[in-house]
């Protein structure tokens, strides 16, 4: 493990390698940065206009393309924006502004460099998701959701609430209801089902984080956020895609699982069953077993977010914008 200098104080939540040397992350007061050495130097920079926005979200397409994701407020929801740029961060566009005044936008994902989709906390029973199919423009796909349970939502703690794989394929994870959920597609956000988890759930709990390393082996993570249950961080895993959820071990974090991530990178098929889980202020942790055996990153606290593009190559960023770069 070794800490980067990511050239800002500011809170980092989220972060997209593209490959081993090309990461974007994103967080705090409008900021993002970026390498193009596989983090030697890191460039930081803020979005005009987006000063008071955190980008909770990223997704890096190539040291010029990138999109990010602010969260918005119930007083103000149309600081739910996404940004694209296409000159490395010089300039950005914004795509989406909300109008929805009860949608809580928590995180992204895409299949391709043009097709994505966005994922919102449930308004009045309903999912007021959106989706991308050309890069640019954003439509509503909230008809083509499951029904929310009461209060269903999920957190915008990492970028990782929803995963994408292959071509067509989608996870997202959910919490703040009755039972801890995986909302799934098969058919690039057509259609959708909706399974249970047996992660803890409640107004303050449940899943959050969820990643698949090939169509149908997969983990989630999550737990609660209120300090007074700190012991329920868990993993799950399923072999069905998604379907069937069973307990791994329990990972020797507290608080929630904000985010975690296969050690294989994208698209290298089944890879590595090994995964590195973040837990903020509650620790983060390794497994090479998919949660069977785990073993604690000794003194790495106050990371929100992990991401691989390769065993070698893969980055943990959190508060006052600290970035680690840790290698299998």
């Amino acid at each position: 493990m070794t800490p980067q200098n990511s050239g800002t104080t500011n809170g980092l939540i989220a972060v997209s390698p593209v490959n081993p040397q090309v990461v974007w992350a994103s967080g705090r007061a409008g900021t993002f940065v970026v390498t193009t050495d596989g983090g030697q130097t890191w460039r930081a920079g803020v979005v005009p206009g987006a000063e008071a926005l955190q980008f909770r979200d990223v997704q890096g397409v190539t040291a010029s393309v990138a999109y990010l994701m602010s969260i918005g407020t119930s007083s103000s929801p149309s600081d739910f924006r996404i940004y694209k740029t296409e000159d490395g961060g010089a300039s950005w566009t914004l795509q989406f502004q909300n109008q929805n005044p009860g949608a809580f936008y928590d995180c992204f994902a895409f299949w391709t460099p043009k097709k994505g989709i966005a994922h919102s906390d449930s308004v009045n029973g309903v999912f007021p998701d959106l989706r991308t199919t050309n890069g640019t423009t954003w439509e509503d796909i909230s008809q083509n959701m499951p029904p929310a349970l009461p209060g269903e939502g999920s957190f915008a703690a990492s970028g990782t609430c929803v995963a994408t794989q292959g071509g067509q394929n989608a996870w997202i994870a959910t919490g703040a209801s009755t039972i801890a959920r995986v909302l799934a597609t098969r058919d690039g956000g057509d259609t959708w089902n909706a399974y249970n988890t047996p992660l803890v759930t409640g107004p303050s709990a449940g899943a959050f984080t969820v990643a698949f390393r090939n169509p149908w082996n997969g983990i989630v993570g999550g737990g609660d956020l209120d300090p007074n249950d700190p012991n329920n961080a868990r993993t799950a895993t399923s072999s069905d895609g998604g379907v069937t959820w069973t307990l791994t071990n329990p990972p020797p974090v507290t608080g929630a699982i904000f985010g975690l991530a296969y050690a294989h990178g994208v698209g290298n098929g089944d890879g590595s069953r090994t995964v590195v889980v973040t837990a903020n202020a509650g620790g983060a942790a390794w497994t090479p077993d998919e949660g069977s055996t785990w073993f604690t990153l000794p003194a790495v606290n106050g990371y929100w977010a992990v991401a691989f593009a390769s065993p070698k190559a893969g980055w943990l960023v959190g508060t006052n914008g600290r970035i680690l770069k840790i290698s299998f």
